[in-house]
């Protein structure tokens, strides 16, 4: 407040005296009035002249107008007129006449004015409770306050709201007035709101923010929609940049599919306003922000995905490829495209897959790099592609083969018809643009970053250099590039070239001995890099000399001694006597020290304002971090540790070796216990399936029996009915005294069946008297089983006997079977051939056809009862194999007979045993008696007499008789 009034005093006197007290007196009438009508006008005039003398309206009625606020809500006419006053105190939007001495001090006020409206914190909750009405005049003029005290103090407004019940919730309703005015300005409000303060972003976020900006930009139209669609993507980035709960709310909520619409652009020309690359500008910073690098692996990853699944990606493609973008959304969009595919299997897949629409149709890729090793492409536009090869490359070692595989002898098309991607790659390394040398080298290093393989590979590419002489390998023509130095006159920066192939040289060579001894197998190439490192060149030569000798550090710490005179031992004894080992050290220091290594550790993408500064790649950085102190080490070091280290060296990799081995037959059974699974699953499959076949097929046969079951019913109904016919036929067959004949023997056959059923019958009856009158267990008389085993012998002698009569009876009757049949067909022989019988020349044509019916009538009788004996045989046959059964039965009936009768015969001999054993005990007994009555005399006690125990033994000797003739007379 002194402040404002020590700006105020400073001001001349004379017209601003008289507003001053102007103001005055309104301040006093808004104070003191008690009409509504008086304070209202008073507050109109305070509104304008608070843009020409807003210092004085804001040092005077700031208070006033607050307590307005307060207290006359029920008139929105009032409160309107209160809040654009302190609009125009508080905002710097106007531009303000005053001398030149005091523009900074007005430039101050707002914030000043500010900091007295936020100190007490009910006045910003006052404002956010006003925002609630609907009134045109209340709401519009609260956004635009409060959008300008967000703008002057941010953060301490944010607190405020972040406080206030409901303060955000309040807000967002404000997207959804349907009055444009208000709702884009409420986006300029929630810009403001959400800048920097993670806990107000998701508040927004969750309040359905997404949803309702989404449609927005949709009812605006996507990327040819004004400046609100700007708007709206400026919150959008507000919401989700470095905010990763946001960002997997946005994924989550399948908001990414939403963004699809807003790349679907034509490739004309026309159409390309200022706003919509503006919009589209933004539209793929967005897309960005949800795969940046900087975001964690899985929230990126998820995104990579999303975007892939529904089309965004290929759409991106597709404005990569049309004709007629921009060159700022076109390198936008490659820069977009790339952090898409960034470390993502399948994007960079479907990447490398993309043609360009050309005849003949050529890899996208291929289009790419043609335009990063052309010199006369923009410098952003060559970054961009360097940038997307490094991601289309980034942890793909499919992608990293296909690469070097188009430079191996083997896959390098002969007819020249069309250009490879490793051809273009050498072709900007060996060109005379320092910068396309230095892109070349970079993407060609990252074909090789963390992948052994293809260093390896790499090895075997052979360069024709001139006609005539023999082709030289790509690393030695590499070094003889570097050797050359300023040599070759190139466009551009004197080092980039050489620091370029060196940067490609240290990555080829770390980690691959093989590539190592390669290097050193050429005697050049040592003393050039120890002739560059000892050298006392100037500032520009000193970053050369760090990556010299990182490179020998490099061959010295993965040299594996396989070449006698480049062995570690040696080229250290080299660096100590050329070189000095302090001042190595010293050298390798420049490149971590030099200014434009930090820039470039910091992000992947060559972001670079200049040509000249493109020094530095961001994966080399890693390496030179990962390397630089192992190497330092390496050279300190002495022969005996480097054995130890070599002998630790060995046991790990033999330890790395086993543990792969069990990782590989680990993977091995478990992909077999994969396949079994299948199997099993499989067979499973057919098991179902084959059973439910013979299901079917089961209730298919039941089906078929139930016809045929049917079908025998009805078979049999007209074999009754046609018998029956027969029958109560005239019979004036041929030999009708035969077919007597057969009949008798029927009836003959019928009547020793009866016969044989009787016999079976009586047979089955003495049986069953032999069953009942076997003797009973507990028997011990020798003549009862005597007898018993005679009847048996006896009834099995006659059983015998019969059943050989029985057998001699079918024998009989099978040999009369046999006569009927040959008989039966003798008559079929006769029938046949009076059938064929030729009739008398000389009859008349009727008496012919009258012998003919009869002879039809006659054979058909013949046929009938041809049919009937065959039924009549095939029943007396089945009746005989009845029989024959019953006799097997009755066999099996006999055998079990005899074996019950050899059990009774084993119980027997076991119950006489019984009975001696019991006599004997009997007789210990009657002698322990008798000596216990000898003792009882002796000590004179009375004793009955014998005679009387005798009798009594007697009585009980007779009872037993009587029960042993009693037991015989029942048997």
């Amino acid at each position: 407040m002194n402040f404002l009034r020590g700006v105020m005093g400073g001001q001349s006197a004379g017209p601003q005296h008289t507003e001053a007290e102007t103001i005055q007196k309104l301040c006093d009438r808004v104070a003191s009035s008690t009409l509504l009508d008086d304070r209202r006008n008073a507050v109109r005039a305070l509104k304008s002249l608070s843009k020409k003398y807003r210092l004085e309206v804001g040092i005077q009625a700031m208070e006033h107008l607050i307590h307005v606020l307060q207290t006359d809500r029920s008139d929105s006419e009032i409160i309107g007129y209160a809040l654009d006053t302190l609009y125009n105190i508080i905002s710097n939007d106007e531009e303000e006449e005053v001398e030149e001495n005091s523009t900074r001090q007005s430039e101050d006020l707002g914030s000043q004015f500010t900091e007295i409206f936020i100190k007490q914190q009910e006045n910003v909750t006052l404002l956010l409770s006003l925002l609630e009405e609907f009134d045109f005049h209340v709401r519009w003029p609260g956004v635009k306050l409060l959008t300008s005290l967000l703008k002057q103090l941010g953060p301490q407004v944010q607190q405020i709201i972040l406080v206030s019940p409901m303060g955000v919730s309040r807000l967002m309703d404000l997207l959804a007035d349907s009055r444009e005015v208000i709702r884009n300005d409420g986006v300029l409000l929630l810009q403001a709101l959400t800048r920097s303060n993670g806990a107000i972003q998701k508040i927004v976020a969750f309040e359905n923010a997404f949803e309702r900006l989404l449609d927005i930009i949709t009812e605006e139209g996507n990327s040819d929609g004004g400046i609100v669609v700007e708007d709206c993507l400026i919150l959008l980035q507000n919401l989700l940049k470095n905010n990763n709960s946001n960002q997997n709310f946005f994924k989550e909520g399948s908001y990414i599919q939403r963004m699809k619409p807003w790349f679907e652009v034509g490739d004309e020309n026309s159409g390309w306003s200022a706003q919509k690359v503006t919009n589209l500008h933004l539209m793929l910073q967005l897309v960005r922000v949800l795969v940046s690098p900087n975001n964690p692996p899985g929230a990126t990853s998820s995104c990579q995905k999303a975007m892939f699944q529904c089309g965004l990606l290929q759409q991106l493609c597709t404005i990569l490829m049309a004709t007629g973008v921009p060159a700022d959304i076109l390198t936008e969009t490659i820069n977009t495209v790339s952090e898409v595919i960034r470390g993502c299997q399948v994007n960079q897949d479907y990447f490398a897959s993309v043609n360009a629409p050309s005849n003949p149709p050529r890899p996208a890729i291929v289009v790419l790099l043609m335009s990063m090793v052309n010199e006369r492409q923009p410098f952003v536009l060559r970054c961009a592609v360097l940038y997307c090869f490094q991601c289309f490359l980034y942890k793909n070692q499919k992608g990293q083969g296909e690469i070097v595989s188009t430079l191996l002898p083997s896959t390098i098309d002969a007819t020249g018809n069309s250009v490879s991607a490793g051809q273009l790659l050498c072709g900007g390394l060996f060109s005379t643009d320092s910068l396309s040398n230095w892109c070349a080298a970079v993407a060609l290093a990252h074909a090789l970053q963390e992948n052994a393989t293809q260093k390896e590979q790499l090895l075997r590419v052979q360069l024709a250099t001139s006609i005539g002489n023999p082709p030289v390998s790509l690393l030695q023509q590499c070094t003889n590039i570097l050797s050359q130095g300023d040599k070759i006159d190139r466009r551009g920066s004197k080092i980039q070239t050489r620091v370029g192939l060196l940067m490609l040289l240290c990555t080829w060579l770390s980690n691959c001995p093989i590539a190592v001894t390669h290097f050193l197998h050429n005697s050049a190439n040592v003393p050039f890099l120890t002739g560059q490192i000892a050298e006392n060149l100037g500032e520009e030569e000193q970053l050369v000399q760090g990556l010299c000798a990182l490179l020998l550090g490099i061959s010295i710490y993965f040299n594996d001694n396989s070449l006698e005179s480049y062995m570690k031992e040696k080229l250290k004894q080299l660096i100590e006597k050329r070189i000095g080992k302090e001042n190595f050290i010293e050298k390798l220091g420049f490149i971590s020290k030099h200014e434009l290594y930090s820039r470039a550790s910091q992000k992947p993408q060559p972001n670079f304002p200049s040509p000249e500064y493109m020094i530095f790649d961001h994966e080399f950085t890693k390496l030179v971090k990962e390397l630089e102190g192992v190497i330092t080490k390496a050279i300190y070091k002495s022969s005996e540790e480097d054995k130890k280290e070599e002998e630790v060296k060995k046991t790990l990799e033999q330890h790395d070796s086993i543990v792969t081995h069990y990782k590989n037959m680990i993977r091995e059974q478990d992909l077999q216990l994969e396949e079994l699974k299948q199997q099993i699953s499989t067979l499973k499959c057919q098991n179902e399936q084959l059973q439910t076949a013979v299901t079917q097929q089961v209730s298919q046969i039941q089906q078929h029996k139930d016809q045929y079951n049917l079908l025998k019913v009805q078979l049999g109904k007209d074999n009754q009915h046609q018998g029956s016919y027969s029958d109560g036929a005239q019979m004036n067959g041929v030999q009708p005294e035969e077919i007597g004949r057969l009949r008798e023997e029927i009836e003959e056959l019928k009547s020793n069946q009866e016969l044989l059923q009787s016999q079976l019958a009586e047979k089955d009856s003495f049986i069953e008297n032999l069953k009942s009158s076997q003797p009973l267990p507990g028997t011990n008389e020798q003549q009862s089983s005597e007898t018993a085993s005679a009847r048996d012998s006896e009834q099995i002698a006659e059983l015998k006997q019969e059943l050989a009569t029985l057998k001699s009876q079918l024998n009989s009757q099978s040999s009369e079977i046999t006569k009927l049949q040959t008989e039966k067909q003798e008559l079929l022989q006769k029938t046949e051939a009076f059938a064929k019988s030729v009739p008398v020349p000389g009859e008349s044509e009727t008496v012919i056809a009258t012998k003919t019916t009869d002879v039809e009538g006659r054979l058909s009788a013949l046929l009938q009862e041809t049919k009937e004996l065959k039924n009549e045989i095939k029943a007396l046959s089945e009746e005989r194999t009845a029989i024959k059964e019953q006799l097997d039965s009755s066999n099996s009936t006999i055998a079990i007979l005899q074996n019950e009768k050899n059990k009774l015969e084993v119980d027997i001999t076991e119950s006489k045993k019984e009975q001696d054993d019991l006599l004997v005990l009997l007789a210990d007994q009657d002698q322990k008696i008798f000596s216990l009555k000898n003792k009882l005399k002796e000590l004179g006690h009375p004793v009955e007499e014998e005679d009387e125990l005798e009798s009594g033994d007697q009585d009980d000797e007779d009872d037993e008789d009587e029960d042993d003739s009693k037991e015989q007379g029942h048997i």
